[in-house]
Protein backbone atom coordinates (compact mmCIF):
# COMPACT_ATOMS: atom_id res chain seq x y z
CA UNK A 1 0.00 0.00 0.00
CA UNK A 2 1.41 3.60 -0.94
CA UNK A 3 0.19 6.58 1.14
CA UNK A 4 0.43 9.81 -1.07
CA UNK A 5 -0.98 12.61 0.51
CA UNK A 6 -0.60 15.47 -1.25
CA UNK A 7 0.27 18.95 0.13
CA UNK A 8 -0.49 21.32 -2.44
CA UNK A 9 1.16 24.09 -2.10
CA UNK A 10 1.70 27.71 -4.33
CA UNK A 11 5.26 28.74 -4.64
CA UNK A 12 6.87 31.43 -6.09
CA UNK A 13 9.85 29.77 -8.50
CA UNK A 14 13.07 31.40 -9.31
CA UNK A 15 11.39 32.51 -12.99
CA UNK A 16 8.63 34.23 -11.61
CA UNK A 17 6.08 32.05 -12.59
CA UNK A 18 3.67 30.40 -10.07
CA UNK A 19 2.91 26.70 -9.98
CA UNK A 20 1.62 24.62 -7.64
CA UNK A 21 3.42 21.29 -6.61
CA UNK A 22 3.65 18.87 -3.98
CA UNK A 23 7.52 18.76 -3.48
CA UNK A 24 9.14 22.40 -3.43
CA UNK A 25 12.60 23.34 -1.84
CA UNK A 26 12.77 24.01 1.62
CA UNK A 27 13.54 28.57 0.70
CA UNK A 28 10.22 28.04 -0.49
CA UNK A 29 8.13 26.46 2.00
CA UNK A 30 9.63 27.81 5.46
CA UNK A 31 8.45 30.99 6.62
CA UNK A 32 10.00 34.33 6.91
CA UNK A 33 10.04 34.45 10.70
CA UNK A 34 12.43 31.79 11.37
CA UNK A 35 14.44 32.64 14.44
CA UNK A 36 14.17 30.57 17.49
CA UNK A 37 16.18 30.76 20.64
CA UNK A 38 17.04 27.59 22.65
CA UNK A 39 18.75 28.40 26.01
CA UNK A 40 21.40 31.49 25.43
CA UNK A 41 21.81 30.22 21.20
CA UNK A 42 20.04 32.15 18.42
CA UNK A 43 19.02 29.28 15.17
CA UNK A 44 18.25 31.00 11.96
CA UNK A 45 15.93 28.59 10.64
CA UNK A 46 15.42 30.64 7.84
CA UNK A 47 19.42 29.67 6.47
CA UNK A 48 20.34 26.27 7.90
CA UNK A 49 19.10 23.09 9.17
CA UNK A 50 20.61 22.17 12.87
CA UNK A 51 21.54 18.78 14.16
CA UNK A 52 20.60 17.66 17.68
CA UNK A 53 22.75 14.85 18.97
CA UNK A 54 21.92 12.83 20.93
CA UNK A 55 23.79 11.14 24.27
CA UNK A 56 21.19 8.20 25.89
CA UNK A 57 22.20 7.24 29.35
CA UNK A 58 20.14 4.57 29.20
CA UNK A 59 21.38 0.15 29.49
CA UNK A 60 18.88 -0.67 27.03
CA UNK A 61 18.04 1.67 24.16
CA UNK A 62 17.65 -0.08 20.86
CA UNK A 63 21.28 1.36 19.25
CA UNK A 64 23.45 2.58 21.47
CA UNK A 65 21.76 1.41 25.06
CA UNK A 66 24.83 0.97 27.90
CA UNK A 67 27.16 2.74 25.86
CA UNK A 68 27.24 6.77 27.64
CA UNK A 69 26.32 5.18 31.07
CA UNK A 70 29.81 6.67 32.89
CA UNK A 71 30.61 9.96 32.80
CA UNK A 72 33.57 10.11 31.40
CA UNK A 73 32.14 8.44 28.27
CA UNK A 74 29.03 10.24 28.15
CA UNK A 75 31.72 13.90 28.19
CA UNK A 76 33.74 12.34 25.63
CA UNK A 77 30.93 11.83 23.36
CA UNK A 78 29.65 15.25 23.98
CA UNK A 79 32.77 16.84 22.92
CA UNK A 80 33.11 14.64 20.10
CA UNK A 81 29.37 15.40 19.19
CA UNK A 82 29.63 19.26 19.25
CA UNK A 83 33.17 18.88 17.37
CA UNK A 84 31.17 17.30 15.10
CA UNK A 85 28.94 19.65 14.18
CA UNK A 86 25.86 19.47 16.65
CA UNK A 87 24.26 22.14 18.08
CA UNK A 88 21.92 20.75 20.77
CA UNK A 89 22.71 17.52 22.70
CA UNK A 90 19.06 15.25 23.74
CA UNK A 91 20.14 13.57 26.54
CA UNK A 92 17.65 10.70 27.78
CA UNK A 93 17.07 8.48 30.58
CA UNK A 94 14.78 6.16 29.56
CA UNK A 95 14.37 4.06 26.37
CA UNK A 96 11.33 4.74 24.35
CA UNK A 97 12.00 1.49 21.80
CA UNK A 98 9.06 -0.16 20.80
CA UNK A 99 8.80 -2.89 24.02
CA UNK A 100 10.59 -0.67 26.29
CA UNK A 101 10.01 -0.78 30.15
CA UNK A 102 8.70 1.67 32.14
CA UNK A 103 11.25 3.10 34.96
CA UNK A 104 10.47 5.15 37.81
CA UNK A 105 10.82 9.19 37.89
CA UNK A 106 13.28 8.82 40.70
CA UNK A 107 15.33 6.47 38.51
CA UNK A 108 15.10 8.70 35.48
CA UNK A 109 16.05 11.43 37.19
CA UNK A 110 19.15 9.86 38.74
CA UNK A 111 20.49 9.04 35.40
CA UNK A 112 20.12 12.50 33.25
CA UNK A 113 20.40 15.40 35.88
CA UNK A 114 24.11 14.45 36.50
CA UNK A 115 24.77 13.99 33.07
CA UNK A 116 22.89 17.41 31.99
CA UNK A 117 25.17 19.09 35.19
CA UNK A 118 28.33 17.93 33.83
CA UNK A 119 27.14 19.33 29.48
CA UNK A 120 25.71 22.87 30.61
CA UNK A 121 29.23 22.94 33.17
CA UNK A 122 31.77 22.20 30.77
CA UNK A 123 30.85 22.83 27.41
CA UNK A 124 28.58 25.88 25.90
CA UNK A 125 25.23 24.43 23.95
CA UNK A 126 21.87 24.31 24.70
CA UNK A 127 20.61 20.90 26.48
CA UNK A 128 17.04 18.74 25.22
CA UNK A 129 15.82 16.77 28.23
CA UNK A 130 13.95 14.03 26.78
CA UNK A 131 11.22 12.88 28.78
CA UNK A 132 7.18 12.84 28.74
CA UNK A 133 7.43 13.17 32.59
CA UNK A 134 6.95 16.46 34.36
CA UNK A 135 8.69 15.55 37.41
CA UNK A 136 11.67 14.76 35.13
CA UNK A 137 11.38 17.52 33.10
CA UNK A 138 11.26 19.79 36.16
CA UNK A 139 14.93 18.22 37.55
CA UNK A 140 15.87 18.24 34.48
CA UNK A 141 15.35 22.20 33.65
CA UNK A 142 16.25 23.08 37.15
CA UNK A 143 19.50 21.18 36.37
CA UNK A 144 20.50 23.33 33.13
CA UNK A 145 18.32 22.12 30.31
CA UNK A 146 16.97 23.92 27.82
CA UNK A 147 14.11 22.07 26.25
CA UNK A 148 11.95 19.71 26.67
CA UNK A 149 11.83 17.07 24.31
CA UNK A 150 8.43 15.39 24.91
CA UNK A 151 7.80 12.16 22.92
CA UNK A 152 3.72 12.40 23.85
CA UNK A 153 3.52 16.04 22.96
CA UNK A 154 2.11 17.16 26.05
CA UNK A 155 -0.15 14.74 26.35
CA UNK A 156 0.71 12.05 28.53
CA UNK A 157 1.50 14.25 31.71
CA UNK A 158 -1.01 17.06 32.39
CA UNK A 159 1.54 18.89 34.36
CA UNK A 160 4.28 18.85 31.46
CA UNK A 161 2.93 22.21 30.01
CA UNK A 162 3.12 24.40 33.05
CA UNK A 163 5.77 22.71 33.79
CA UNK A 164 7.78 23.97 30.84
CA UNK A 165 6.23 27.61 31.13
CA UNK A 166 7.29 27.73 34.37
CA UNK A 167 10.59 27.50 33.37
CA UNK A 168 10.36 29.77 30.32
CA UNK A 169 11.84 26.49 28.35
CA UNK A 170 11.57 25.52 24.87
CA UNK A 171 9.70 22.08 23.78
CA UNK A 172 9.79 19.79 21.03
CA UNK A 173 6.25 18.31 20.60
CA UNK A 174 6.33 14.86 18.78
CA UNK A 175 3.10 13.21 17.12
CA UNK A 176 2.48 9.72 18.99
CA UNK A 177 -0.61 7.28 19.46
CA UNK A 178 -0.85 3.99 21.09
CA UNK A 179 -1.89 2.30 18.29
CA UNK A 180 -1.76 3.02 14.44
CA UNK A 181 -5.91 3.30 14.35
CA UNK A 182 -6.52 6.15 12.13
CA UNK A 183 -10.02 6.72 9.97
CA UNK A 184 -8.22 9.20 7.82
CA UNK A 185 -4.14 9.13 8.51
CA UNK A 186 -3.05 12.05 7.23
CA UNK A 187 -6.01 14.64 8.28
CA UNK A 188 -5.97 13.00 11.50
CA UNK A 189 -1.79 13.55 12.26
CA UNK A 190 -2.13 16.71 11.66
CA UNK A 191 -5.20 17.56 13.76
CA UNK A 192 -3.13 15.55 16.49
CA UNK A 193 -0.37 17.81 16.13
CA UNK A 194 -2.97 20.57 16.52
CA UNK A 195 -3.84 19.25 19.95
CA UNK A 196 -0.58 19.31 20.93
CA UNK A 197 0.10 23.32 19.79
CA UNK A 198 -3.24 24.03 21.48
CA UNK A 199 -2.05 22.43 24.99
CA UNK A 200 1.51 24.38 24.80
CA UNK A 201 -0.98 27.23 24.16
CA UNK A 202 -3.19 26.67 26.82
CA UNK A 203 -0.39 26.98 28.98
CA UNK A 204 1.22 29.95 28.08
CA UNK A 205 4.27 28.33 26.43
CA UNK A 206 5.01 31.18 23.52
CA UNK A 207 4.95 30.48 19.89
CA UNK A 208 9.00 30.61 19.40
CA UNK A 209 9.20 28.05 22.16
CA UNK A 210 8.02 25.50 20.00
CA UNK A 211 8.97 22.75 17.48
CA UNK A 212 7.12 20.03 15.94
CA UNK A 213 8.13 15.96 15.24
CA UNK A 214 6.66 14.35 13.20
CA UNK A 215 7.02 10.99 15.15
CA UNK A 216 8.33 8.57 12.23
CA UNK A 217 7.88 5.05 14.58
CA UNK A 218 5.31 6.07 16.92
CA UNK A 219 1.90 4.94 16.50
CA UNK A 220 2.40 4.35 13.11
CA UNK A 221 2.76 1.49 10.26
CA UNK A 222 5.68 0.90 8.04
CA UNK A 223 3.73 2.51 5.20
CA UNK A 224 2.68 5.22 7.51
CA UNK A 225 6.46 6.54 8.62
CA UNK A 226 7.09 6.40 5.35
CA UNK A 227 4.14 9.10 3.96
CA UNK A 228 5.18 11.34 6.67
CA UNK A 229 8.50 11.47 5.83
CA UNK A 230 7.38 12.01 2.47
CA UNK A 231 4.98 14.59 3.29
CA UNK A 232 7.14 16.67 5.52
CA UNK A 233 6.41 19.77 3.79
CA UNK A 234 2.81 20.08 4.90
CA UNK A 235 3.63 20.06 8.47
CA UNK A 236 4.99 23.86 7.59
CA UNK A 237 1.58 24.51 7.46
CA UNK A 238 1.30 24.60 10.80
CA UNK A 239 3.26 27.45 11.44
CA UNK A 240 6.13 25.74 13.57
CA UNK A 241 10.04 24.50 13.40
CA UNK A 242 9.73 20.48 12.38
CA UNK A 243 12.67 18.15 13.76
CA UNK A 244 13.17 15.05 12.11
CA UNK A 245 14.38 12.11 14.35
CA UNK A 246 14.70 9.11 11.97
CA UNK A 247 18.27 7.92 13.12
CA UNK A 248 18.25 4.17 12.76
CA UNK A 249 14.81 3.54 13.13
CA UNK A 250 13.09 0.26 12.15
CA UNK A 251 11.52 2.41 8.72
CA UNK A 252 14.71 2.23 7.66
CA UNK A 253 15.81 -1.13 8.72
CA UNK A 254 12.94 -2.63 7.47
CA UNK A 255 13.42 -1.34 4.21
CA UNK A 256 17.15 -1.99 3.69
CA UNK A 257 16.82 -5.12 5.60
CA UNK A 258 19.40 -3.62 8.12
CA UNK A 259 20.29 -3.50 11.69
CA UNK A 260 20.84 -0.74 13.52
CA UNK A 261 24.18 -0.37 13.49
CA UNK A 262 24.34 -0.51 9.95
CA UNK A 263 21.69 2.46 8.93
CA UNK A 264 23.65 5.43 9.07
CA UNK A 265 23.22 5.60 4.73
CA UNK A 266 19.87 5.60 5.53
CA UNK A 267 19.43 7.94 7.58
CA UNK A 268 21.33 10.64 5.46
CA UNK A 269 18.66 10.15 2.90
CA UNK A 270 16.12 11.13 5.34
CA UNK A 271 17.71 13.95 6.43
CA UNK A 272 18.82 15.41 3.03
CA UNK A 273 15.10 14.84 1.95
CA UNK A 274 13.66 16.13 5.25
CA UNK A 275 15.96 19.39 4.44
CA UNK A 276 13.91 19.47 0.99
CA UNK A 277 11.02 19.60 2.96
CA UNK A 278 11.85 22.65 5.11
CA UNK A 279 12.82 20.32 8.27
CA UNK A 280 15.20 22.75 10.63
CA UNK A 281 16.19 20.30 12.87
CA UNK A 282 17.77 16.95 12.86
CA UNK A 283 17.90 14.09 15.34
CA UNK A 284 20.87 11.76 14.70
CA UNK A 285 22.99 9.68 16.30
CA UNK A 286 26.07 10.15 13.70
CA UNK A 287 26.35 13.45 13.88
CA UNK A 288 29.52 14.17 11.38
CA UNK A 289 27.76 12.53 8.61
CA UNK A 290 24.56 14.06 8.71
CA UNK A 291 25.93 17.62 9.84
CA UNK A 292 28.21 17.04 6.21
CA UNK A 293 25.26 16.32 4.54
CA UNK A 294 23.37 18.97 5.80
CA UNK A 295 26.00 21.61 3.95
CA UNK A 296 25.89 20.09 1.09
CA UNK A 297 22.38 20.04 0.46
CA UNK A 298 22.67 23.84 2.32
CA UNK A 299 25.22 24.53 -0.42
CA UNK A 300 23.40 22.94 -3.44
CA UNK A 301 19.92 24.69 -2.13
CA UNK A 302 21.94 28.13 -2.45
CA UNK A 303 21.60 29.35 1.52
CA UNK A 304 23.92 31.38 3.24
Amino acid sequence: MLLWLPCRKRVQLEHGKEKYGDTVLRQNIRKEEKQMKIGNKEFDLKNHAYVMGILNVTPDSFSDGGKWNDKGRAMRHTQEMIEQGATIIDIGGESTRPGYTLISDEEEISRVVPMIEMVKKNFDVPVSIDTYKSRVAEAALDAGADLVNDIWGLKYDPEMAETIQKFGASCCLMHNRKEPDYQDFFPDFLEDLKGCIRLAKAAGIPDDKIMLDPGVGFGKTYEMNLAVIRNLGCMQELGYPVLLGTSRKSVIGLTLDLPADQREEGTLATTVYGMTQGCAFVRVHDVQANARAIRMTEAIMNKE
